[in-house]
């Protein structure tokens, strides 16, 4: 029995090392090497998820800027690829188009240009990328599908290009299709043609912002392949197909993580970074989104690598996702290439290595355990991580290295505890070889490349809500771009304009400046609208000058405790106060003014400025024209709380002016 007794202790004694016992990876060049790494980067777009970004004062605005483009201080990205706006509702708002008209183009709209000459400014050698998410409506000639007219669409795509470098010095290097929605194979052909006719023959199309489904197309069209440079997917749960592999051409995941950026997020985009490349091939990921610049209520709020959403405030916050793409990005460059010797380790986790060809090695190790990393479009495979013992033997150009600086980052989900980034005390090798204890949500680097370093700035300003009494004449306009501070706009695209007609106090004015339907990518409204302020507003005056410019069908409302927007914003409830220029107006408890609270006789015609001022406190509104009450004790039991708004009956020309909120 004593023999039986020992040899079970001996027995589990063995079992117990061989669990603990240390695993031995390879990382050797002499075996041939993978595919050429393309970079990281982050997407400004899909939409209007920089919005607030732009309005943030100095020196806050260049340190957010200096956190995600910077070499060798934060995330350090190498790719932006930003939304060709196209004046619809894309995601969090509308972005606006350099071309809202067929004869018109403006190539100073909109915060792109902006944002990419600051990135541009940062590095240099940042790739930039254009995707259009939605299209004017003259596009389609009043049909919501851009390829009826190939020729049309591609030019008004390739002025974009154009106009990136001619009035802004800048070079796309990329253009995309139509963003997540079909693919039309004469259409890229097009595109490709007319690129090559006015010289830019090196900007290469992605395609097709999708699933893998158009690499079968480009197998079997000669024509097609040779369009095509690069084959982008979204959200592809870090695997690929075999088909996208035969094409032998670069495999992107050009739209990836969308997941809130606390530490579960991440873990999440942990995983992402190395196993695009382990499982899927993938050579760049790029963030949606980019910043977090928006007002967190909109749909899929602080979903960006970081945070940047109050620039009344001039608070910010540089998220966990920022210090986990400097583990990559501050230490390899595109044109570097995978080792073949990358994989999975043997207790969960992956790792990566990367090579300059000159010397250079990066190693990029994480154990990121299913429950902490799960990316909520689609969740990835699950993977039960427990501590390892990981040796590594260096091999072939390697074997000669003697030291690696060490980074690290440890989420402790269980201690609450997290550290991001750290720079360890250089490992030493023996014999070409090293080995980690590596515990369960950890990211390391370990590289032969000392510049990296992790930036700081004194803290930000502390958070606070937006200010109870805002005021804006619109006559001061020092935002380098043609939209009015803190205005978000939903559907429509309401810009800075001078009244050259008024030679009165209302020259300089807010417009909106759609007159047509965009071809939509989202779900709009019928309604054009544009949200501002906070959204725990109650009790609340919201108060503007109107004028209408169309004769008779004209309208335009303010509103309080607008509830929705984004892509609900069909939907939005609230406190609509209209006036039309037929004479009447109503007071409804949606954008779609089918609940209708009050209404009756205004006086208000086209081509005049009305003073509106509405009020909502408790479960009472009240509101009036001109200084005087035009209406009073309208009741209001939901929405609780919501945005101030302005906007206007339809897609119609209107201006704004003296918009003011004083909130309790």
């Amino acid at each position: 029995m004593g023999q039986t007794v020992f040899a079970v202790i001996v027995l589990f004694f063995i079992l117990s090392l061989g669990f603990c016992s240390c695993h031995n990876y390879v990382l050797d060049d002499k075996v041939g090497l993978g595919r050429v790494f393309d970079g990281i980067g982050g997407l400004s777009g899909g939409g209007a998820t920089s919005r607030l970004l732009v309005n943030y004062a100095e020196p806050y605005r260049s340190q957010i800027l200096d956190y995600l483009f910077k070499p060798n201080f934060g995330a350090s990205l190498h790719i932006l690829k930003v939304e060709i706006g196209g004046d619809a509702q894309t995601t969090d708002g509308t972005e606006p188009s350099h071309m809202h008209y067929e004869n018109d183009e403006n190539y100073y709209r909109g915060y792109e240009w902006w944002l990419m000459k600051e990135a541009k400014k940062r590095n240099p050698n940042i790739t930039l990328i254009g995707l259009p998410w939605a299209f004017p409506g003259w596009v389609g000639h009043g049909k919501n599908w851009p390829y009826d007219f190939p020729d049309i669409t591609a030019a008004y795509v390739v002025n974009w290009i154009l106009g990136a470098k001619q009035y802004h010095d800048l070079d796309i290097q990329y253009v995309g299709i139509w963003n997540e929605r079909n693919y039309d194979s004469k259409y890229i052909k097009v595109l490709r043609n007319m690129l090559d006719k006015v010289g830019l023959t090196d900007v290469g199309i992605i395609a097709a912002d999708g699933d893998w489904s158009i690499a079968n197309s480009t197998i079997v069209d000669p024509c097609l392949n040779d369009s095509v440079e690069v084959i982008g997917a979204h959200y592809p749960g870090t695997t690929t197909v075999r088909e996208a592999l035969e094409t032998q051409k670069k495999l992107w995941s050009s739209e990836d993580y969308s997941t809130f950026n606390d530490e579960i997020g991440g873990g999440c985009w942990t995983r992402i970074l190395n196993q695009n490349y382990v499982n899927g091939h993938m050579t760049a990921t790029i963030s949606w989104n980019l910043v977090a610049s928006y007002y967190e209520e909109l749909p899929f709020g602080r979903d960006g690598l970081m945070t940047a959403e109050e620039p009344w405030s001039g608070n910010y916050v540089v998220e966990s996702p920022i210090w986990i793409t400097a583990h990559t990005a501050q230490f390899t460059q595109p044109g570097w290439t995978y080792l073949q010797t990358v994989g999975h380790l043997a207790q969960g986790g992956s790792y990566v290595a990367l090579t300059d060809g000159k010397g250079n090695l990066t190693v990029v190790i994480e154990t990121m355990t299913h429950d902490h990393s799960a990316c909520i479009r689609p969740p990835l495979p699950p993977f039960n991580v427990t501590f390892q013992n990981a040796t590594f033997q260096m091999k072939g150009s390697f074997a000669s290295i003697k030291e690696l600086q060490v980074w690290r980052s440890q989420f402790n989900f269980k201690t609450k505890k997290p550290s991001f980034f750290e720079k360890l005390t250089p490992l030493k090798l023996l014999d070409g070889s090293f080995t980690l204890n590596l515990a369960e949500d950890e990211v390391y680097t370990l590289t032969t490349i000392t510049t990296g370093q992790r930036g700081t700035y004194p803290d930000p300003p502390p958070s606070a809500r937006f200010p109870k009494v805002y005021k804006d004449d619109f006559n001061v306009r020092n935002s380098p771009f043609s939209e009015a501070p803190d205005f978000a706009d939903q559907t429509g695209v309401f810009e800075y304009y001078i009244n050259l007609t008024d030679p009165g106090p209302h020259v300089f004015t807010l417009r909106q400046v759609l007159t047509q339907r965009p071809i939509t990518w989202a779900t709009d409204a019928d309604q054009t609208i544009s949200v501002i302020g906070d959204y725990l507003w109650q009790n609340l005056t919201v108060s503007c000058d109107v004028f209408m410019e169309s004769v008779n069908t004209g309208g335009v409302f303010i509103a309080a405790r607008v509830d929705k927007g984004g892509q609900s914003i069909r939907s939005a409830k609230g406190v609509f106060f209209w006036v039309f220029a037929d004479g009447n107006y109503k007071v409804t408890n949606d954008l779609a003014g089918q609940t209708v609270l009050a209404e009756g006789q205004s006086g208000t015609r086209a081509y005049g400025w009305h003073t509106l001022s509405l009020t909502v406190k408790g479960q009472y509104a009240s509101g009036l024209l001109n200084g005087y009450t035009l209406w009073k004790n309208a009741v209001v039991l939901t929405p609780k709380n919501g945005w101030a708004a302005i906007g206007t009956h339809s897609f119609e020309l209107a201006q704004f002016d003296n918009f003011a909120v004083v909130a309790e």
